[in-house]
């Protein structure tokens, strides 16, 4: 594996660990599309750094635990702003 292949993997795998993010967040912090953040974190950083591996797939799954709750209020907050007005935050 190429060595800026391994500073993106590690890179990636801290941001997650260090703030609790997304694929989706980390995709758009590092500039780079959620497939590659997904393959990263999930198939090359188990050869790399085995037990920082362990770390993010705890990040992962709680993400993957709440998903559903985030989808729920994405859509409270769509028609929310929808029948009040576009400047209404529900989310925060």
């Amino acid at each position: 594996m190429k060595d800026y292949i391994i500073e993106r993997v590690v890179n990636t795998a801290w941001y997650i660990v260090n703030n609790n993010t997304t694929v989706r967040q980390t995709a758009k912090q590092f500039g780079i599309s959620k497939s590659t953040v997904h393959q990263d974190v999930t198939k090359r950083l188990e050869k790399i750094n085995a037990p920082l591996a362990a770390e993010v797939r705890k990040v992962l799954d709680l993400n993957k635990s709440e998903r559903h709750i985030r989808g729920g209020l994405a859509t409270k907050d769509k028609y929310y702003k929808q029948s009040h007005g576009e400047t209404a935050d529900i989310m925060g």
